[in-house]
């Protein structure tokens, strides 16, 4: 079976998606890393509409990439002028790409009623900007916009447009569910028929290069991936879509997705093993840089997507993990992650004590009495379901195994609002490393960042390898609402450095008291990682 092609627009239509922005360098670390991991092509952008895209590709002639080519984006000409005179085309040209897409109308409705345009000009307009673009040197690939819609419409006119921009030398012909709503089995059939009616056009032809067939698939329906993958099945040969699925409204066709499905389901030759475990770290990359948080039920790449909760999964993953994972996780780049709650069993602490390093027959506790503790610890509010760090702690607790970098002696928090002007938060913190007390005062934006910066400033004496360790996320659960002011509150920290990404937890009638256990967690499990 012939290759698939990935096409990457996340720096496109990914950041048309809400709350998407990528600065012109940022679009340039993201293109080394999407270049890095084996992608064919890279959308840059829209030259001819923006500066920021402009300066892209300014930038971007002085990057070296060693597997993708760059593609610029634009539309056909404009009604009523010569594509030599257009400007948009004239930008194209000037981003200096190899290959460049351009977008096309399919559909009447758009033709006829929106741009209240003739049909004959729509396909000349077609037409002469592939032309245009062949004549200077570029690759075209023509994105048919609305296609399945236009088709379902109007099947001879969208035929028609297509067979324009084949006509015109375009390599790829994309067809594009731009609104998302169309059905896999409607694609399915779509996707063969226009394959079946360009083998025969093009069989009339006496040039020798053959246009192939893309599809580009959004997900308004929930189904982008699914209507690709169903578009390859059928005889398209190109996909198109963005890392993490961004994009307009409901998003993209998922890269992150459909490469493992292309290549460990379909057995469709798109990307090497080597590069394809990758894929989870540059789910992660982009995220970070969109500043959008990962979505851990994200297929393949998502820290839940091979974890085990139930206490009968977990025994049978023990035995052969084929039981309940559909592939290995170590081919994308993820791993294996078993959870600890109130439905755990014996072989969930076994696996995780395992993972840990933890010796459970350490002092004669064993896996049954950790599981009776954990359930009456979660009980009280806490959930170690989604705080590994602080399950290690008290798994090193519970065994006799821990040994604390620090003990607090005490702090304060104080937060001062004047009239108008802004709350203010400064800390204090006192604490005891090797017999040798520390004490710190720092300020924060809020009472839990003037705690941490305190912690850290006190802690930096003894640990200089704290600076790479950061917060990325602060969350709080009210435990009983009908308490109100005097409910138990769960806190949730999330911490990172420069390899790895973990999660405490605090639970208190006090919201300082919680954040400072879910605080001091997650200090003691990065030295003890240290």
């Amino acid at each position: 079976m012939e290759p698939v092609v990935l096409y990457d627009t996340t720096l496109r239509d990914g950041t048309q998606g809400e709350n998407i922005n990528f600065t012109p360098e940022e679009k340039i670390k993201i293109a080394k890393r999407l270049d890095d991991i084996g992608i064919h092509y890279i959308e840059g952008g829209w030259p001819g509409s923006n500066p920021r895209d402009k300066r892209f590709f300014e930038l971007v002639k002085a990057e070296t990439f060693h597997h993708a080519i760059m593609t610029s984006f634009g539309s056909t000409r404009k009604p009523g002028i010569r594509a030599k005179e257009d400007g948009n085309l004239k930008a194209l040209i000037k981003s200096d790409t190899e290959v460049v897409t351009i977008v096309g109308k399919s559909w009447d409705l758009h033709v006829l009623d929106v741009m209240e345009n003739s049909e004959e000009e729509n396909l000349a307009m077609i037409r002469e900007s592939v032309e245009f673009l062949k004549e200077r040197g570029r690759r075209v690939f023509y994105d048919a916009e609305h296609f399945f819609d236009a088709y379902k419409a109007d099947r001879l006119f969208a035929m028609k447009t297509l067979l324009a921009a084949a006509d015109g030398g375009a390599e790829i012909l994309v067809l594009c569910d731009t609104n998302g709503g169309t059905l896999p089995f409607d694609i399915e059939t779509i996707v063969k028929d226009v394959g079946k009616a360009l083998k025969t056009h093009q069989s009339r032809l006496p040039r020798k290069a053959k246009s192939k067939i893309g599809i580009h698939t959004h997900n308004d329906c929930g189904m982008a991936v699914a209507n690709a993958m169903i578009a390859v099945n059928a005889g398209a040969t190109m996909v198109q879509g963005t890392i993490n699925g961004y994009g307009e409204r409901c998003g993209n066709a998922d890269l992150t997705s459909m490469i493992p499905i292309l290549g460990i389901k379909m057995k469709r030759e798109c990307m090497s093993s080597e590069n394809l475990q990758k894929i989870r770290k540059l789910s992660r990359f982009v995220a970070e840089t969109a500043n959008m948080m990962p979505v851990n039920s994200r297929p393949f790449v998502g820290k839940s997507a091979f974890a085990h909760k139930g206490g009968i999964h977990v025994s049978a993953i023990m035995k052969n993990p084929a039981a309940y994972e559909h592939i290995d996780p170590e081919l994308v780049g993820n791993k294996r992650r078993v959870l600890i709650s109130d439905l755990s069993g014996k072989s969930n602490i076994e696996y995780k004590a395992k993972e840990l390093g933890i010796d459970l027959t350490a002092n004669g506790f064993n896996s049954r009495k950790i599981v009776t503790e954990i359930k009456r610890m979660e009980e009280d509010g806490y959930q170690f379901d989604v705080a590994d760090g602080s399950f290690k702690i008290m798994m090193e607790k519970f065994t006799e195994n821990f040994k604390p970098r620090f003990e607090l002696d005490s702090f304060r928090v104080t937060v001062e609002k004047d009239k108008s002007r802004p709350c203010t938060s400064h800390a204090i913190v006192k604490i005891t490393v090797e017999n040798r007390q520390e004490m710190a005062a720092a300020e924060g934006h809020g009472p839990v960042s003037a705690l941490d910066n305190a912690l850290r400033k006190a802690l930096s004496n003894f640990f200089p390898d704290l600076s790479d360790m950061g917060l990325v996320d602060f969350k709080v659960r009210v435990m009983d609402g009908q308490k109100g002011t005097s409910s138990k509150v769960r806190v949730f920290i999330e911490s990172r450095d420069l390899d790895n990404i973990w999660t405490t937890v605090g639970v208190s009638e006090d919201i300082i008291e919680a954040s400072w256990q879910a605080l001091a967690d997650s200090f003691h499990f990065k030295l003890s990682n240290s």
